[in-house]
């Protein structure tokens, strides 16, 4: 039996060795945003001027500035999720190490109390900037075997307070979510309104590579039933796991990939966060997707500074 494979990430104190002050910060920062050298974040112009002071991280474009002679000034962390922080960049790459490195995500709470950077808000507000920056914008489609399933976060109407009861039942208080993965591959997953067909049907066509999909399996939701219809133009390989009948694993058709990111997603809901509203579990999501898609990342915290 073969071995499970480990990537090892960053240790604490190699990060503390590597980031010892805010100057060390900067120029990490700087290798991994401008690898190619420098260029203007609103013209994309690679003819820029640095600052006379080097000491500040300044450039000036001349081709976008606001008048001739008179040039685009810009930072280090201009067009970043930095720019106008009164928070020192130490800080900052603290807490998206904890964050990158915490496999089912650490709260605000817990970074507060073990930094103690300022108030519960503040640690809070730089989280969720955080979060907003490992969103993948280079986002290539699926292909591959690929297994499609929803899934509800939230809590059960009856466990909240008598003054928070709305009623109802089912998935009544629930926020659905939907994901796709590719068989030992990426998971892609976002929030929906409903688990209907148009909405189930659009998202498996937007995600998966129509020409190099093998397969895709998922459960016995009506909601893909239309997936093999439309002929080799517009049909997909479909094929159905039946829970209902105790049928988990037919061949290489089962849906337990999507299922085991499930689990992983809601224990960290459920045990580390305890609770997360409707308006900020994409910020959630795109974070456990990040750290699922970049499992096998040795720097995965360099990846995560480039798309800040």
């Amino acid at each position: 039996m073969s071995e499970p494979k480990f990537t090892r990430q960053m240790t604490v104190s190699q990060f503390d060795r590597l980031f010892p002050d805010e100057d060390a910060c900067r120029e990490y920062l700087y290798l991994r945003r401008w690898p190619a050298g420098v260029h203007c974040p609103r013209c994309n112009n690679d003819h820029v001027y640095r600052g006379k002071d080097k000491r500040f991280w300044t450039w000036q474009c001349m081709k976008c500035g606001p008048k001739p002679r008179s040039p685009y000034r810009f930072s280090l962390a201009t067009g970043t999720v930095f720019e106008e922080s009164k928070k020192p960049l130490t800080h900052w790459f603290k807490i998206l190490y904890l964050m990158l490195t915490s496999k089912k995500g650490i709260s605000a709470l817990q970074i507060h109390r073990m930094l103690g950077y300022g108030s519960y808000e503040t640690a809070w507000y730089m989280c969720m900037r955080l979060r907003a920056a490992l969103k993948d914008p280079d986002f290539r489609k699926l292909m591959g075997v690929v297994e499609v399933d929803e899934t509800f976060i939230g809590g059960r109407d009856y466990n909240r307070h008598k003054k928070d009861k709305k009623g109802g039942s089912g998935t009544f208080g629930y926020t659905p979510v939907i994901g796709a993965i590719s068989r030992k591959g990426s998971v892609v997953c976002k929030v929906i309104e409903n688990t209907d067909t148009a909405t189930l049907d659009a998202f498996v066509r937007k995600t998966v590579d129509h020409e190099k999909v093998e397969l895709i399996a998922t459960d016995e939701h009506s909601g893909y039933r239309l997936l093999s219809q439309g002929g080799k133009q517009f049909g997909l390989p479909h094929q159905v796991i039946k829970h209902s009948t105790g049928e988990y694993v037919r061949g290489v058709v089962h849906t337990n990939s999507i299922e085991s990111f499930w689990s992983l997603l809601k224990r960290g809901v459920i045990g580390t966060y305890h609770h997360v509203s409707k308006k900020y579990l994409p910020l959630y999501l795109a974070e456990f997707q990040f750290r699922f898609n970049n499992r096998a990342e040795a720097d995965i915290f360099g990846k995560a500074i480039a798309g800040c």
